[in-house]
């Protein structure tokens, strides 16, 4: 019983983790097809835009031209979660769900890292304001992959967060 438990953890997180990468690829794929490249499409005047830029650094751009070395760096953090998953409290959900979001996400910016064709991350979602003197103010564009790694990096800190505030059970 306790492995087909664990193995419905695990099953859970890669499902979940596939489901991201499908739809960050999916998405990837639109923007490619339907956005030339630096091109940029106004949905929300004044606060959104899709865009289409290439990314060979980390978040905010950090460590920019360094695609090879943020790729090697994506598959050590994807074997030492994968190996450490249990550690991750993953016969709760939210521990479940938390890795599947982080595994797609690193997946799917891994994967536009390593193609060919690509070199460098798609981003494409863009939030942004205009200034009193007609300039804009914007966060860094992203992407779906991107969002699930934070959703999931903010989620495994709010269960551990939450678990740890819950007094410890005695056995007697």
């Amino acid at each position: 019983m306790e492995k087909l438990s664990k193995l419905s953890f695990n099953l859970r997180i890669g499902i979940l983790a596939l489901s991201v990468f499908i739809l960050d690829q999916l998405t990837k794929y639109l923007v490619l097809k339907y956005l030339g490249y630096a091109e940029e499409k106004v949905v929300v005047p004044g606060f959104f835009k899709l865009v289409h830029w290439g990314n060979t650094g980390a978040a905010w751009s950090m460590f920019r031209g360094n695609n090879n070395v943020l790729a090697l760096i994506a598959v050590a953090a994807l074997l030492v979660l994968f190996f450490a998953r249990h550690h991750f409290d993953i016969h709760r959900l939210s521990g479940q769900i938390s890795l599947g979001l982080i595994f797609g996400g690193i997946i799917g910016n891994l994967t536009d890292r390593l193609m060919p064709s690509r070199n460098h991350v798609i981003d494409f979602l863009y939030f942004y304001v205009i200034t009193r003197n007609g300039e804009e103010a914007g966060f860094p564009a992203f992407n779906v992959a991107d969002t699930a790694i934070c959703t999931g990096v903010g989620l495994l800190f709010l269960a551990s967060w939450v678990n740890e505030s819950r007094p410890a059970i005695q056995k007697s």
